[in-house]
């Protein structure tokens, strides 16, 4: 999704040509999978942040394009908004240092980007959904400048049959409203977690990163408001999952954004197949290059957007590879607290696809997925079953179970001991305090009932880089 497009229109013939390619590409990862044409190499980290730039009153302000103008690096790209930028990490092999390489390039990037954000008298903050976010603020004028993102508003709306998307969350408070476009998508950011997996072992990964989604969601949640409400714990998701909603109602796991139809079998490939076989094409954009670029099938995958997501990429030797792109986090509350939740999820999503006796054998997918959005509604609070069948919260789940699997999977991995203390016992301390985000903002705003104060001093504690465990209401 991140590629431009030239086109001003799509006609029936590309659609044609698109779908036929993207069946070719499809046949030809499965069979290269077949063949053991995948990448057995080791694992390899890396992440993507979205963020906000604001204004000096809290709003969003649409200054994307001269703030990457000035930005000018390549790790900092544009989002669906003028108001929302993307930093990415250079991916790291999972070894050694590589958790701290992670936090260190991204506070240097984050700092820079602070910097040039205050030469556009702006401001920039990563938190799931913007407090002070207005629906007026989420119109087509704030739609950033790239052809990609308007024919894919077009194209979903077409789906749609030109009808509205309808926004309807009960949580807390509720919230219904209707939207004539994609945007309220814009309201919608995360710090979306990727490994890069040997081919042999990506069903299995992909599999426990399924399990995993629930209390790794309840662990960081950190997105209670929207439009003035609280709603769920994570409103990320039910708002994400509506707010590009082109499905047929009959089929609602081929929502564009989903927990997805199951588990992975043996050929972790069959998602791509599935893919060709139940979601419509949104943008037919005819890609030159040879079939095994499998240009034209990532483009489709980069349209369906599952909270778990299995992606084919390319080493330095232009090897293909396979990775899980786990995308249920929100951005925030701070860099450490970011980087440590990757940490243990990490450490946890070794452990669970390498356990002798598949533990999705143990947990059927209707759970891990009832478990999802119970862990989106109620965080910490959330009943979730695990393994042994047992109900049980979340907190509880993570404290005592979890957190030990993920410790002893760092640990096998053979990270940097130090780095497994520091980011482990963040983790530790958000479980004590029993404070994610969305806590710490549900408490702030109960205690001051000012959605400008609670942003300003969530910017403020974010700048200082603590965890949020440790920051005052």
């Amino acid at each position: 999704m991140g590629q431009e497009i030239g086109n001003n229109g799509f006609t029936a013939d590309d659609f044609a040509r698109f779908s036929q390619r993207l069946a070719l590409e499809t046949r030809h990862a499965q069979h290269a999978y077949a063949r053991g044409d995948f990448a057995n190499t080791d694992l390899v980290a890396g992440f993507e942040l979205e963020a906000w730039l604001i204004d000096e009153k809290l709003f969003p302000v649409p200054r994307n394009v001269s703030f990457l103008a000035r930005m000018a690096n390549p790790l900092v790209v544009p989002e669906l908004s003028r108001f929302n930028v993307e930093l990415n990490g250079t991916p790291q092999p999972l070894v050694g240092p590589a958790l701290s390489l992670l936090e260190n390039e991204l506070v240097a990037t984050w700092q820079e980007c602070l910097r040039v954000a205050a030469l556009e008298d702006a401001a920039l903050i990563a938190i799931g959904t913007l407090p002070t976010i207005r629906e007026a603020d989420l119109s087509l004028a704030s739609m950033s400048p790239y052809r990609r993102y308007a024919m894919l508003n077009e194209q979903i709306l077409l789906l749609r049959g030109g009808r509205p998307l309808t926004l309807d969350i009960a949580g807390i408070e509720n919230l219904s409203t209707t939207h004539a476009d994609v945007m309220l998508e814009a309201a919608t950011t995360s710090f979306q977690v990727h490994l890069q997996t040997p081919a042999s072992e990506a069903a299995r990964t992909y599999n426990a990163s399924l399990m995993l989604a629930a209390p790794l969601l309840a662990l960081s949640a950190n997105s209670p408001f929207l439009f003035e409400r609280a709603l769920w714990h994570e409103t990320r998701v039910p708002l994400f999952e509506q707010a590009v909603d082109c499905c047929d109602p009959g089929h609602p796991q081929h929502r564009r954004v989903t927990f997805g139809s199951g588990y992975l079998g043996a050929d972790p490939t069959a998602c791509f197949a599935e893919n060709l076989a139940n979601y419509a094409v949104l943008l037919p954009v005819e890609i030159l290059g040879p079939v095994e670029s499998y240009a034209h099938l990532r483009l489709h995958n980069g349209t369906i957007w599952r909270w778990n997501r299995l992606l084919i990429g390319f080493d330095d030797q232009g090897l293909p590879h396979l990775r899980v792109e786990q995308r249920v986090m929100p951005a925030g509350p701070s860099i450490i607290d970011m980087i440590a939740n990757a940490a243990f999820y990490y450490g946890a999503v070794r452990m669970l696809a390498r356990q002798d006796l598949p533990p999705e054998s143990q947990l059927p997918f209707p759970i891990a997925q009832d478990n999802f959005y119970r862990a989106a509604r109620d965080g910490f609070n959330a009943q979730l079953r695990w393994l042994n069948g047992r109900r049980m919260p979340a907190c509880e789940l993570l404290e005592q179970l979890l957190l030990p699997l993920a410790r002893a999977g760092l640990e096998q991995l053979d990270l940097a001991a130090a780095d497994i203390q520091r980011y482990l016992e963040v983790i530790a301390g958000r479980l004590r305090s029993r404070r994610n985000g969305a806590v710490w903002q549900l408490a702030h705003y109960r205690k001051h009932h000012d959605f400008f104060r609670l942003t300003a001093d969530y910017l403020d504690h974010q700048r200082h880089l603590m965890p949020v465990h440790e920051w005052p209401i």
